[in-house]
């Protein structure tokens, strides 16, 4: 079975390759603390909106110390545009305390450090360890999941088993762009309600295109 998936996973990096050259993180940042912020305001949120908002959130907050420092209410005000903005707000602020309090106002780069910090699962971390650190890393959101399941790279439904399966099939020096081109083609091609399978670049190696169409 996962010889079968690695070949598998093989056809659709190639495809990813061609169709993605240069996918990666689409939230703007200058530093891992501004990606970390980023992060935790595009949860339930699209990456434009947050992209839109952050210039000047990181103009009035320009580091941990920052965010850790200011009124609570003039943080939720400030992020208020990305929804959910109170839990976002504590998550950021109580994140940046703890940068604050224990690693000198740094994002750390070890997955347990990170998910230490509110606000922060895998996901957030893997973003952080891909994009800040250079490393390989898997980030399952919910179009990664949806679309590895799809072309048959995974029949798990929880994220964590979704990026285990992925690092299983996928070699290691392509999960960062794995992972980060699955999520353009399910914002871009493979949506939830009505994927567009006709103008599909894996269409040919997609078991799901007839069902999905």
């Amino acid at each position: 079975m996962l010889g079968e998936r690695a070949e598998q996973a093989r056809r659709v990096l190639e495809a990813l390759r061609k169709a993605y050259p240069h996918a990666g993180c689409t939230l703007d940042f200058q530093t891992p603390v501004q990606l970390l912020v980023a992060t935790i305001l595009s949860a339930q949120c699209t990456d434009v909106r947050v992209n839109a908002l952050t210039p000047a959130l990181f103009r009035r907050y320009p580091d941990a110390d920052a965010f850790a420092a200011t009124d609570l209410s003039e943080l939720e005000e400030a992020v208020r545009s990305t929804g959910f903005f109170r839990n976002k707000a504590r998550s950021i602020q109580a994140a940046c305390r703890r940068l604050q309090a224990e690693y000198g106002g740094e994002v750390p780069r070890e997955m347990s450090a990170l998910t230490s910090l509110a606000g922060v699962g895998r996901k957030t971390a893997n973003v952080l360890r891909s994009a800040c650190f250079e490393e390989q890393a898997v980030v399952v959101d919910t179009h990664v999941k949806r679309v590895s399941a799809r072309l048959g790279l995974t029949e798990e439904t929880d994220p964590d088993g979704v990026e285990r399966d992925l690092m299983a099939c996928l070699p290691r020096d392509s999960w960062s762009f794995g992972s980060q081109s699955l999520i353009l083609h399910g914002r871009q091609v493979c949506k939830a309600r009505k994927p567009l399978c006709g103008s599909c670049s894996l269409a040919n190696h997609c078991p799901s295109v007839e069902v999905a169409a």
